[in-house]
């Protein structure tokens, strides 16, 4: 949730207690703050048991990094010198799997890809995804293919006008049959 969120949700509460205090019921004030009755139910509860402290905000959820914030300069640091400098040298891209083997080494701590992804966004960094391209690649002679052979192997498609398409109309009283189907279950389908 960003910081907005939580400082929304944080008035709401504090809304949530003025309306308990003026003895409107959870199902009300949720209507009033258009929250989930749930959560109006649980802020309520709270509200009986200790007031509007008890409505405070309890910080933001989750674990807790588990880098000191030493340890957290020391990656940005390490970040900026760029990969190769840490032995990653067949291209200059900080992935998310590259930053977790990066904070494992250095700091014999273990975070998951997704982990690392939010550190580095924490950080100000944002996690490349490198191009996967041989260093033997032709770039003429790709050109050439797509030009020459992707034209032959691909074809030119349907010609315009060429459909199995046809158009439908309504049958005239003529055309159709007198008895619906399976009236005479004895006449053959010729």
């Amino acid at each position: 949730m960003t910081a907005a969120g939580r400082r929304r949700r944080e008035t709401v509460r504090v809304q949530a207690a003025e309306l308990f205090e003026q003895r409107i019921k959870p199902p009300e004030a949720a209507r009033r703050l258009r929250v989930s009755l749930k959560s109006a139910y649980q802020w309520h509860q709270r509200w009986r048991e200790g007031g509007v402290q008890a409505l405070a905000s309890r910080g933001p959820s989750g674990s807790r990094c588990r880098l000191s914030p030493r340890c957290l300069e020391k990656l940005a640091v390490y970040l900026q010198q760029g990969p190769a400098a840490h032995g990653w040298v067949e291209d200059q891209v900080w992935t998310a799997a590259r930053v977790t083997a990066l904070i494992g080494r250095k700091f014999h701590v273990s975070y998951s890809v997704s982990g690392a992804t939010r550190l580095m966004h924490r950080l100000g960094f944002s996690p490349q995804v490198p191009a996967r391209r041989v260093a033997e690649r032709d770039e003429q002679a790709v050109t050439v293919w797509k030009e020459a052979t992707w034209a032959e192997v691909k074809g030119r498609g349907r010609p315009v006008g060429v459909t199995s398409a046809s158009r439908t109309r309504q049958a005239s009283p003529a055309d159709r049959r007198e008895a619906g189907p399976g009236a005479d279950a004895a006449a053959p389908w010729s």
